[in-house]
C-alpha cells in the first residue's frame, strides 16, 4: 500500500471517528435534556406504587368508605392500611375521618396489594353504620382478625 493511500485511509477514519463522536455527543446532550423530566415523572408513577386502593362500600348517599393500602417509606415490604369516610357536601365527596387499620407499617404490601387481600369488608347503611375489616396478612397465615368499627355523623369509632 502506498504511503498517500495510507495518510488518506487514517485521515478518513479519524474523520469518521470525530464525526461519530460529535454525534453521540449531540445524542447525550439531548438525552440529557430529555433525563431532566426523567425525575418528576418517575416520581409521579412511585407516587402510585406507593398507595394502593383495595377496598371500597358506598353506603347510599350518606358515606363512602374506603380502604388503601400505604407502602412504607422505610421497608418496602411493609405497608399501613387507611380506612378512609367520605360524606357527600355540596355534591362531592369530601373526607370526613381516617384511621389506620392495625400498627402503622404492620402489614406486608404484596399480599395486602395482591388477589384476595381482602378478607372481609362489610358495612351497613345503618346509623351508625358497621364496618368489619379483615385482612390477608400472608397466603400462608391467612387473614387477621376482624377488626370491628362503626361511623357516626362521618367519624369513625373502635366498635
Amino acid at each position: 500500500m502506498s504511503l498517500t493511500r495510507s495518510r488518506t485511509r487514517r485521515g478518513t477514519a479519524a474523520a469518521l471517528t470525530l464525526l461519530m463522536a460529535a454525534a453521540l455527543g449531540a445524542a447525550g446532550a439531548g438525552a440529557a435534556g430529555a433525563d431532566s423530566t426523567a425525575p418528576q415523572q418517575q416520581t409521579e408513577t412511585q407516587k402510585q406504587k406507593q398507595k394502593q386502593r383495595i377496598a371500597s362500600s358506598a353506603l347510599g348517599a350518606d358515606y363512602k368508605i374506603t380502604l388503601t393500602a400505604l407502602r412504607s417509606a422505610e421497608d418496602p415490604y411493609a405497608a399501613s392500611v387507611r380506612l378512609q369516610v367520605f360524606t357527600k357536601s355540596h355534591g362531592a365527596w369530601k373526607e370526613s375521618d381516617r384511621v389506620t387499620v392495625g400498627d402503622v407499617d404492620g402489614w406486608f404490601w404484596y399480599p395486602l396489594t395482591g388477589k384476595g387481600a381482602v378478607c372481609q369488608f362489610s358495612t351497613a347503611g345503618t346509623e351508625p353504620a358497621p364496618v368489619t375489616v379483615s385482612l390477608l396478612v400472608t397466603p400462608s397465615i391467612g387473614c387477621s382478625d376482624p377488626v370491628h368499627y362503626v361511623v357516626k355523623d362521618g367519624r369513625v369509632y373502635a366498635g
